[in-house]
């Protein structure tokens, strides 16, 4: 069956939403609420996730619906990149979703604080990802991930309430990556680009 379950819990998602977000008629978004409790059960059904986590997770999706953006810090030291252990998980780049208000790199220099403790520009666009063309496990929503390459300017190691650890690696040395969030190509690319300051920004 592969992974054509998340294509379906996308578009019943995303019809929900619409029809929640545009629909004023009652017994319509009565309806549009079964299309959305659908999309929870496939999503339960074929995934670890629990039904009610997941509707609550959809239950917080309001207006249009739009793809998600990631964003992400790789933070190069002395040849060496910045990496913070998610807790339960394995090791990525700090990031995260980016909140309203804010600009992507603005998120990945605040999400970089937050999860590191260490305080960074943002100094080059490496790549805009679509995920599902990257390799990542599955997601029940459609993810653009932005990449930045990031200097430190100050700040400490510091973990925080969704990190255990921080260490910077070399590119021999790679720990094992939480897959939903970071791919060893991406964190190897962002070495090439640290090297060649003349590298277009990847794309797709």
């Amino acid at each position: 069956m592969s992974n054509i379950w998340v294509k379906w819990v996308r578009r019943l998602q995303s019809i929900a939403q619409n029809g929640r977000h545009y629909s004023k008629n009652e017994f319509d978004l009565q309806r549009y609420q079964q299309v959305e409790d659908v999309a929870a059960e496939i999503a339960a059904r074929y995934s670890d996730g629990e039904l009610q986590t997941i509707k609550a997770m959809f239950g917080r999706e309001t207006g249009p619906a739009t793809p998600k953006i990631d964003v992400r810090a790789a933070v190069i030291s002395e040849n060496k990149i910045l990496l913070v252990k998610e807790r339960g998980d394995g090791w990525t780049l700090p990031g995260g979703w980016v909140d309203p208000g804010e600009s992507p790199s603005e998120a990945a220099v605040r999400e970089t604080k937050e999860e590191s403790g260490y305080d960074v520009n943002a100094v080059r666009l490496m790549a805009i990802y679509d995920r599902d063309r990257q390799g990542h496990p599955p997601c029940p929503f459609h993810v653009y991930k932005l990449i930045f390459l990031c200097e430190v300017v100050g700040g400490s190691a510091r973990t925080s309430l969704e990190t255990d650890a921080v260490c910077f690696f070399s590119e021999e040395e790679l720990p094992a990556l939480s897959e939903s969030r970071i791919l060893s190509p991406q964190v190897k690319r962002a070495f090439a680009f640290a090297r060649d300051p003349n590298l277009p920004a990847d794309f797709d």
